[in-house]
């Protein structure tokens, strides 16, 4: 079955595979960030793993809320699917949010911090998403094309999730790099919301559209990506002004 690890009796999700080496990693690497920003590690990493779980509860109440009649029959079965969607991301960082002012910790200082580590997971997101086959790309003659079968032979496609996670792994190196001469607070996790919305909306160009019929000017992606943008472009500018 694509998209699947046996082992042995033992089916696992290739994604989700990714995503848990790719939370650890975020983990991880927000013990090095807290101290590049002058925070204790030991807060942040407990604000991280607050995150992880509000996204998990979250998104799960959100799927049980859209069908509780299957969740009453095959309850295993609904909570296992994919589910975190734009309104789940947007519960979860408010959540957080709330957890970080509870806690009295600097949100400027832990966006900071959270940014490459953002960026490490996403990087380790958009591999799952190549291997589980997923993310499509748009049909191109380039050489190094993703093969997929199709209904006319052999089909080349752009390999957008391999962009992805490049441009992820690229974006990692930058944001620690200005973690090392931070010129103020908010500086890092503006260029990467700027660098992570402009990069979305570039491979979104190039991704197979999920509604062909859509009549939007942009697709979801797109306007999440433009927000990310417009988010990054301030911190960058108001806060550089009263720096």
């Amino acid at each position: 079955m694509p998209g699947v690890v046996r082992l042995g009796p033992v089916r696992l999700p290739v994604y989700g595979l990714f995503a848990a080496v790719g939370l650890i990693a975020a983990l991880w690497l927000s013990l090095k960030t807290a101290k590049l920003v002058g925070l204790a590690p030991e807060p942040v990493w407990d604000a991280g793993l607050f995150g992880v779980a509000a996204a998990f509860v979250i998104s799960r109440l959100l799927l049980i809320d859209g069908d509780v009649r299957a969740f009453l029959h095959v309850p295993v079965a609904l909570l296992a699917m994919p589910s975190f969607t734009y309104v789940g991301m947007a519960f979860t960082a408010l959540a957080v949010l709330a957890y970080l002012r509870w806690k009295r910790l600097p949100l400027l200082k832990i966006a900071d911090a959270w940014a490459p580590c953002a960026a490490a997971l996403a990087a380790m997101l958009s591999l799952g998403r190549f291997f589980e086959g997923t993310d499509l790309g748009m049909p191109t003659s380039l050489p190094w094309g993703t093969v997929v079968p199709g209904s006319a032979g052999l089909m080349h496609l752009q390999p957008v999730a391999i962009y992805g996670s490049i441009a992820s792994g690229l974006l990692v190196v930058v944001l620690m790099g200005l973690l090392q001469r931070r010129p103020w607070a908010g500086s890092v996790a503006g260029v990467a919301l700027l660098a992570g919305g402009v990069a979305s909306f570039l491979l979104d160009m190039i991704t197979q559209p999920v509604e062909s019929g859509g009549r939007g000017w942009l697709d979801p992606a797109q306007w999440v990506a433009v927000g990310a943008m417009l988010v990054g472009g301030l911190l960058l500018t108001f806060l550089k002004e009263i720096a």
